[in-house]
This record gives C-alpha cells, sequence and structure tokens, in this order.
C-alpha cells in the first residue's frame, strides 16, 4: 500500500510539473510574438523614416546638379557670345586692313611719282649748278677745287683762332675757380679746427722744498745724482737756481722717467743707489703703459681702429716730443683733423686721410737709429706695420722728400704746413729767429737792382724792392722765382716762404 502511496505522488508531482511546463511555455511563447511584433513595428517605422531622408537627398542632390548644369550652360552661351562678338571685331579689322592696304597702295605710287619728278628736278638743278660754277670760274679766274681749297684753309684758320680762345678762357677760368676753391677749403679747414698755442718746455723743471731735499738728491760725494742719471741717461743740473733741479735730456721720455723717479724718491723718503735703481725700473713699466694707453685714447678720440700695436705705441710717445716748442702729439691730431675735413670738401675718404695725417710725423719718435729722414722713416714703418700704400706715400712725401703718388700726400703736406706755421704754434730761441730773419733779408739783397727787402710776418714772407731803371718787369718775374729758389735750397724754415718784388715807375715832372 505504502509503494501504491509513492508512486500515485511521484506520478502527481510529474503530471504538476508537466502541466507547469506546459504553462510557462506557452507563456513565453506568447511574450516573444509580443517582442517580435514590436521590433517589427519599430523596422517598418525606420524603414519609413529613412525611406524619407533617401527620398530628401535624393531630391537636394538633383537641385545642386540641376543648378550646376544651368550654371555651365550660362558660361557656355557667355563663351559663345564673346567668340562671336570677337569674330565680328576680327572680321571689322581685316576689312580696315584691306583698305589700309589700299591706301597705301596708292601712297607708294604718289610716291613713286614724287621720285621721278625730284630726280628730274634734281638733273635740272645740278645742270644749273654746274653752268653756274663755269660762269663763276670764268669770272673769277680761279677753279671750284681752288676756290674749295682756299675757303677750307680759311675757315681751319678761324676755327683754329676761336679754340684757341675759348681754350685760353676756360684755363684761366679754372684756374681762378681752383685757386677760389683751394682757398676756401683751406680757410674752412684752419677756422674749424683752431687750437692752443705752444707751451711745451725743451728743459724740465723739478721743483724742492728745501736744500735739504736737495743734498739728500745729490747723496754723499753725488753717488745718487750719478746713480740716477746712469739708470735714466738724463742729466741732472743742481745749481744755485732756488728751489729746483733741471733734468736736461735730448729724449723727453728720459726726462719724464726721470722726474717721476725723482718724485717718488722724494716723497718715499729713501733715496740711494739701489732704490733708485728699483724706482727708475718701476717707473719706467708705468711709463710704457701710460704711451700705450695714450696711444689708444687717441685712436679712439679720432675715430681710427685697426692700427698695429707699434704704431699705437708711437702714436703715444708722441706725447712727449716737441718740435720748436709745439707738442708733437698735439700737432699730429691738428693735421689729421685738418686732413679730414679737406678730404670731406674734396670728395675723398676723411677717414684714410686722418689716418695718413695721425701717422704723418712717427718717424720723429722712433726708436731704430737710422739716417733717415724723418719722414722717409714714418714710411719705411707705416709699410713695415701693414698700413696701406696710400697712407704710406702720403706719410713718406709729407716733406716731398718721395714722389707723390697718392691722392691724398698733398692733403697732409699742406695740413702739416697749416698746423706748424699758423701764429702761436711754434717757438723759437729769439737769436735763431732774428737770424734767420736776417739771412733772408741779406740774401733778397745779394742780387742786382734790390735796394730793399724786409722780411714779414714772422718769416713767412719777404718783401724785395727793385729799382725800376736796373730791373725790368720780366727780370722782376724771374728775381722772385731765383730768391724763392736759392731760399728753398740753402735755408731752414717751417711752413712756406712767399716772396714779392715790387718794381715801381715813378714819373715826377715840375710845373714853374
Amino acid at each position: 500500500m505504502n509503494y501504491l502511496y509513492i508512486l500515485s505522488a511521484v506520478l502527481g508531482a510529474a503530471i504538476a510539473l508537466a502541466a507547469y511546463i506546459l504553462v510557462s511555455r506557452r507563456a513565453r511563447k506568447g511574450k516573444a510574438d509580443e517582442i517580435l511584433e514590436k521590433a517589427r513595428l519599430e523596422a517598418n517605422s525606420i524603414k519609413q523614416q529613412k525611406s524619407l531622408e533617401a527620398k530628401e537627398h535624393f531630391l537636394q542632390l538633383k537641385s545642386e546638379y540641376d543648378q550646376k548644369v544651368n550654371q555651365k550652360n550660362n558660361e557656355l552661351r557667355d563663351r559663345e557670345n564673346n567668340i562671336r562678338n570677337k569674330e565680328t571685331q576680327l572680321n571689322q579689322q581685316a576689312s580696315e586692313l584691306g583698305r589700309k592696304q589700299h591706301d597705301l597702295d596708292s601712297a607708294k605710287g604718289q610716291v613713286n611719282a614724287q621720285k621721278v619728278q625730284l630726280e628730274q628736278k634734281k638733273a635740272q638743278y645740278e645742270s644749273l649748278l654746274e653752268q653756274v660754277n663755269k660762269e663763276l670760274e670764268t669770272v673769277a679766274g680761279m677753279s671750284a677745287e681752288d676756290a674749295k681749297n682756299t675757303l677750307v684753309e680759311n675757315m681751319k684758320a678761324k676755327a683754329r683762332s676761336e679754340a684757341q680762345a675759348y681754350i685760353n678762357e676756360a684755363m684761366d677760368e679754372a684756374r681762378l675757380n681752383a685757386a677760389r676753391e683751394a682757398k676756401r677749403i683751406v680757410i674752412n679747414t684752419i677756422q674749424r679746427t683752431a687750437t692752443e698755442t705752444a707751451i711745451e718746455n725743451a728743459v724740465t723743471s723739478f721743483p724742492i722744498d728745501n736744500d735739504e731735499v736737495k743734498g739728500r738728491i745729490i747723496g754723499r760725494e753725488g753717488r745718487n745724482i750719478r746713480a740716477l742719471e746712469a739708470a735714466t741717461g738724463v742729466e741732472i743740473v743742481v745749481d744755485d737756481t732756488p728751489d729746483a733741479i733741471l733734468l736736461s735730456a735730448f729724449d723727453p721720455v728720459r726726462r719724464e722717467i726721470a722726474r717721476l723717479s725723482l718724485h717718488q724718491l722724494v716723497i718715499d723718503g729713501r733715496i740711494h743707489p739701489a732704490r733708485i735703481e728699483e724706482v727708475v725700473a718701476k717707473v719706467s713699466k708705468q711709463l710704457e703703459d701710460e704711451i700705450l694707453e695714450t696711444g689708444k685714447r687717441t685712436c679712439i678720440d679720432l675715430g681710427i681702429h685697426g692700427l698695429n700695436i707699434e704704431l699705437v705705441k708711437l702714436v703715444g710717445r708722441m706725447k712727449y716730443r716737441s718740435s720748436y716748442g709745439q707738442n708733437l702729439l698735439q700737432h699730429s691730431r691738428e693735421v689729421a683733423n685738418i686732413c679730414s675735413v679737406m678730404a670731406s670738401e674734396l670728395g675723398l675718404n676723411p677717414k684714410i686721410a686722418k689716418r695718413a695725417g695721425l701717422l704723418h710725423d712717427i718717424g720723429k719718435v722712433s726708436q731704430d737709429d737710422s739716417e733717415l729722414p724723418h719722414a722717409l722713416l714714418g714710411a719705411k714703418l707705416a709699410e713695415q706695420y701693414k698700413e696701406q700704400p696710400d697712407i704710406c706715400n702720403a706719410v713718406g712725401a709729407h716733406h716731398e722728400e718721395m714722389e707723390m703718388t697718392s691722392i691724398y700726400s698733398p692733403l697732409v703736406l699742406v695740413g702739416d704746413a697749416i698746423s706748424g706755421a699758423r701764429p702761436g704754434a711754434r717757438r723759437e730761441v729769439i737769436e735763431s729767429y732774428i737770424k734767420r730773419l736776417k739771412g733772408m733779408e741779406d740774401l733778397a739783397a745779394s742780387y742786382p737792382g734790390v735796394t730793399k727787402s724786409y722780411a714779414i710776418q714772422a718769416g713767412r714772407e719777404l718783401r724785395v724792392i727793385v729799382g725800376a731803371e736796373e730791373v725790368s718787369d720780366e727780370q722782376a718775374s724771374r728775381l722772385s722765382i731765383d730768391i724763392a729758389q736759392k731760399i728753398q735750397d740753402e735755408m731752414t724754415y717751417p711752413g712756406q716762404v712767399k716772396i714779392t718784388v715790387i718794381r715801381e715807375t715813378r714819373s715826377v715832372a715840375i710845373a714853374k
């Protein structure tokens, strides 16, 4: 019985499970059908939407295509119209050319006819001209060829005379203008580069406070003086001059070394031979540095660049050299500025002119023992330190001791003369000054026919008065040249000397 109950329970459970499964499947199938139907509806909706969008896009593309087609058609129509217009214009031009060709052919015919008439008239003219020439030859008794030659010779002579007159007039005008322009340039240059007068001394004076300091400088039995003279190469003059010792030497640099050394020794108080040698060596080194610095500063002030360091040192040494009392560095700076101004006025390179003017006297401060004049020695130094040929020639030719091959050489010569000859530029000992003026007057008076001679303007002009009975005008002109040449050959003088020969004729009558 129990088995029957269990079996019936199992069968019931199986039937219930089967019924549940069947009901579940039916429920899932209904839900799936519902989802499928919903999906089908959505698909239809999307399909209709896409179809509408595709139609709209198609219509838009079709509209754009129609628009482009219409635009192309319009362009084609415009081109066809342009072609037709050009064709019409070409036809008109062809018609016009045909008409002009016809007119040209007609004009050619007329020209040919006129040529024929002209040839006929020319033949008639030549025939008449020949008859006239024959009649003229008969009347004049001269052939046409002879008459032509005579006329040509007369015209040549007249042309030569007119040409010579024109040449003389042009040369006179050129001389006048050249002289006027040269004076203008020189005057403007002098006015723009005015500098101070000379104040340099040839001997250096060292001040001392009292005789005790003087005794210490002299030393026991003069050993300090001898040591100082041996170390510096300067002669030290100790005399009865109160509160001063004189330093005398040919080389201004040595005098400066001696002055600075004495100054340091007096301040320090220790004055003995060993200390003197030490101080002199130290001062010499300091002065070399100062010389180099002076040269560099001068080049910077003048705007000169790229100068060899040895040339810079030579420029610095000019500070301690003077000529007739004129400081050489100041003179060279002045010449450089004068040359620069004149070069600018003449359309030349002012930098080259200024460089040549600064270096023109470097031969005076060279330490080389050479027998060459300072101008030639300066040119040699400039060439040695790779300066331009124009500058080397200007340096060497500024006293006309070398042929002038550079356009800047006359500028340096004139600038040097202007700087050295201006009033107050140089000082001379009064005895040598008077001797030079007297020598000029005596030289002029030695010529026959000279009655009086006067040296004026500090010896830069010599007035010579001659007798009208003994010297003619031509001889007076020649006399000025002879005196100038003799002064140039026999005398030494700064700048230039102008010789003026005066011949005056006086006619005197007395009314009674």
